[in-house]
């Protein structure tokens, strides 16, 4: 179940079922807490968004200080709007600038893996037995791609993870009440198999509705997490911009928001 939280002046939206854990540290952190002004206000991660660099600096610092996150151990991702998946490794090293791809898995502790969103979905992943973390960045693109089933793939081939020990979590995402798409995406989607339920159609000829946070728990049960693995707050970025950025409702000149995972040393994991 998703939840309102708030670390000093940051507000962000957990997932109860996560924090029980007592060995991962998350947030979908939304607009509010950070020093940005203008359309970029208040926590814009965004450094490509037209954002003052400065700024965007002050609110990455903001986020790791809120959140325990050690010095430089925010692994924020070159999004591609990919199916790319990226294994940190124990070897002790991090990639530097950011690795390109839309997917992130450690089972490091104080490696937080960073998701930068403003309509796209970000993914949450926890792997409760053998605490390992996974981040990826659904856009329509990717979810085209399959990236959410393509991360529970990758946890059992690299971690031998087993699905039912997985838990899911999507965060918040333009909604089908504001995601209109056209030709090109209609045929992307409806090209795979079960999907086309998740595309309505619009007056306007040639347009449609996609709901890009059910394609992707689809993607997910289908995957073989459990349906009651899987979590979702159903808030609508576009809807909502006194909370979220949104690309689209701010046509084209809007921050981002961040979401972040991290395992942390804890308890042992408690059962559910």
């Amino acid at each position: 179940m998703f939840r309102s939280a708030r670390k000093g002046a940051i507000e962000y939206i957990e997932v109860e079922e996560f924090s029980a854990t007592g060995f991962v540290t998350h947030a979908f952190c939304t607009r509010r807490g950070g020093v940005s002004a203008g359309p970029y206000s208040s926590l814009n991660l965004g450094y490509l968004a037209g954002d003052r660099v400065e700024d965007v600096h002050r609110n990455r610092t903001l986020v790791e200080e809120a959140f325990g996150v050690p010095a430089g151990r925010l692994v924020l991702m070159k999004q591609v709007h990919g199916d790319r998946i990226r294994v940190l490794d124990d070897d002790g090293s991090l990639p530097e600038g950011g690795p390109e791809c839309d997917g992130l898995i450690t089972g490091r502790p104080g490696v937080a893996l960073g998701v930068r969103t403003a309509d796209c979905a970000p993914l949450f992943f926890v792997d409760r037995a053998r605490r390992i973390v996974g981040a990826a960045h659904a856009g329509w693109r990717g979810t085209a791609l399959g990236i959410a089933a393509a991360m529970v793939e990758t946890l059992a081939e690299r971690f031998s993870s087993r699905r039912e020990d997985l838990f899911a979590a999507i965060g918040p995402a333009i909604g089908p009440c504001c995601y209109q798409v056209d030709v090109p995406v209609f045929e992307a989607f409806s090209a795979m198999p079960g999907v086309r339920r998740f595309l309505h159609p619009c007056r306007e000829k040639g347009r449609w509705m996609l709901d890009l946070i059910s394609v992707n728990r689809f993607q997910l049960r289908e995957a073989g997490v459990p349906s009651h693995h899987i979590f979702s707050g159903g808030l609508c970025t576009a809807c909502r911009q006194d909370l979220f950025f949104s690309h689209r409702a701010g046509g084209g000149r809007a921050g981002r928001q961040i979401n972040l995972i991290m395992l942390h040393d804890g308890d042992e994991p408690k059962n559910t």
